[in-house]
């Protein structure tokens, strides 16, 4: 890791005010090197751009209108697009970025993806020369067969594996694959700051409520997001540290989690993974 692009370590208890802007705002998450600039698409999608200087990597471009408007309104050049699975709702713009700007499609190798032409997979790693960085890539399945996850420099750009206080359905993996990327992704380091691909924190958090009505930081997380979401500000980035307070699916040791899962299945429950199965069933059909 170059050392002009080391993120210096910060603590922060629930992710910190972002300050208001055209679409795109400015990540907490700077040291005058690296920024991370959101913007939105679709009705909950979230495309991030990580920025060094005036180059940007695109990650999870789902539509490319909204990135080059962001590109052109913040002068900004893009050097990559990075894709975390091949759902349309993430990849659908990267072939219009990459034929605009001429520049390399990251994505998993175990997924079709027409536009991506680097394809990687477990123990790889995305070096971006123009940015300065260097992502080592993850294998997360669980929400897809091939699903893969960007960490670096503090950074974890997860799209639909974890999410602030939830995690993806299962659409194509089983629920021990997806229980197995989650702890994985637990491992991180606590100021890891997460970068999901969807505004769902609230609708997470009404269930996080339901199965620890008695977690004091589930409840003091769901009002800062309940100001944040009133301010039409973004929930996001989240930490590792803040994810294993108040995310059920990372918190499937806790005693209260086996309870309320156990409650919901009706039954005894003998592993973590059972616990989150269990989890996972729940929220599928959780309507709070």
């Amino acid at each position: 890791m170059r050392a002009a692009a080391r993120l210096a370590a910060k603590t922060f208890p629930h992710p910190s005010p972002l300050p208001e802007g055209e679409g795109t705002n400015r990540s907490i998450l700077h040291d005058n090197m690296i920024d991370v600039l959101h913007v939105p698409a679709f009705h909950d999608n979230y495309i991030w751009l990580i920025r060094a200087g005036n180059r940007v990597a695109v990650v999870d471009p789902g539509d490319a209108e909204p990135v080059m408007q962001a590109l052109q309104r913040h002068a900004l050049q893009p050097a990559a697009v990075l894709c975390t699975h091949h759902h349309a709702d993430h990849v659908g713009g990267a072939a219009a970025l990459a034929s605009r700007w001429g520049i390399p499609v990251y994505g998993p190798a175990q997924e079709p993806i027409p536009a991506v032409d680097r394809p990687v997979d477990e123990g790889d790693t995305v070096d971006l020369p123009e940015l300065g960085l260097s992502f080592s890539v993850l294998f997360t399945p669980g929400h897809t067969r091939g699903h893969i996850a960007y960490y670096g420099h503090g950074l974890l750009f997860c799209g639909d594996t974890l999410f602030a206080a939830g995690c993806g359905r299962l659409f194509e993996g089983t629920a021990a694959q997806l229980h197995a990327s989650l702890s994985r992704l637990a491992a991180l380091p606590g100021d890891t700051r997460l970068y999901c691909g969807h505004e769902y924190t609230a609708a997470n958090l009404r269930f996080a409520q339901t199965v620890e009505p008695d977690n004091p930081d589930v409840r003091a997380r769901a009002e800062h997001v309940r100001q944040r979401r009133a301010q039409d500000l973004p929930s996001l980035p989240s930490t590792i540290a803040l994810e294993l307070r108040t995310n059920p699916f990372l918190r499937t040791a806790s005693p209260t989690v086996q309870r309320a899962a156990e409650t919901h299945a009706g039954t005894a429950l003998a592993s973590q993974t059972e616990i989150f199965t269990s989890l996972r069933r729940w929220k599928d059909g959780f309507q709070g």
